[in-house]
């Protein structure tokens, strides 16, 4: 799973990353432990727009009659996501990026070492952006409009499988423009395309990791120290 990941570049900075068109009118302070139900930048195209937006991590269906399981519902498994009730709409119509600086896992101690986790930030090599795979919706609550979304994981491979048995589906650069299209047929066979060059990537080297401070297990924790080895 992906539930906890680093977020600390500004909107000006992100949206010249990913080429946006339109920026929110709300900056969103740098997150070195973005926590689910936060607020999160996501990347979307709408109306021919590529836009950044603000939506609430947690995914909500617009058909939800509350909101009470949101937190539960920061990740979609890519294997399933095309036929779920709760991400099927989404899937065919409003799919995202959720940009990252990186991600946080937590191994399972050895056999016999105790019950503590041990967290370890995970990022890329390059120094680059993410751009994990998400999904968005917009539900009519109590007070007003809320989009939130969701974040697409599949089978972790490579030395990430050796932290956590899933990772984030990232989204290649090449395949930003098809990923956004709310117009795309073939969004099954375009997510397993995405997912193999995602899983091609984590297998070739391209990510770096280290074990963190278990600080970044409280969600009220934060700062840049949270993602220094220890």
């Amino acid at each position: 799973m992906c539930g906890r990941y680093a977020a600390s570049r500004e909107a000006s900075e992100i949206g010249d990353w990913y080429q946006v068109e339109e920026l929110p009118s709300t900056e969103l302070a740098p997150r070195f432990n973005v926590a689910p139900t936060s607020e999160v930048y996501i990347v979307v195209d709408e109306d021919k727009t590529r836009r950044l937006t603000v939506a609430r991590w947690g995914l909500i269906p617009s058909w939800s009659s509350d909101s009470s399981r949101a937190s539960r519902m920061i990740n979609a498994r890519s294997e399933s996501v095309a036929t779920k009730p709760s991400y099927r709409a989404a899937f065919r119509r409003r799919r995202c990026l959720v940009p990252a600086d990186g991600y946080y896992e937590w191994r399972p101690p050895p056999e016999g070492a105790g019950s503590r986790k041990q967290p370890f930030y995970i990022y890329p090599r390059s120094g680059e952006p993410l751009a994990m795979a998400g999904l968005f919706d917009d539900w009519q609550g109590p007070h007003g409009e809320m989009r939130t979304c969701t974040i697409l994981t599949q089978e972790a491979v490579g030395p990430v499988a050796d932290i956590h048995d899933r990772m984030p589906v990232e989204v290649p650069k090449s395949w930003w423009e098809r990923w956004l299209d709310p117009h795309l047929e073939d969004a099954q066979g375009t997510l397993e395309a995405i997912c193999a060059q995602s899983r091609n990537g984590v297998e070739s080297g391209s990510r770096d990791f280290h074990k963190v401070s278990t600080r970044v297990n409280a969600p009220v924790n934060e700062g840049p120290d949270l993602i220094t080895p220890v």
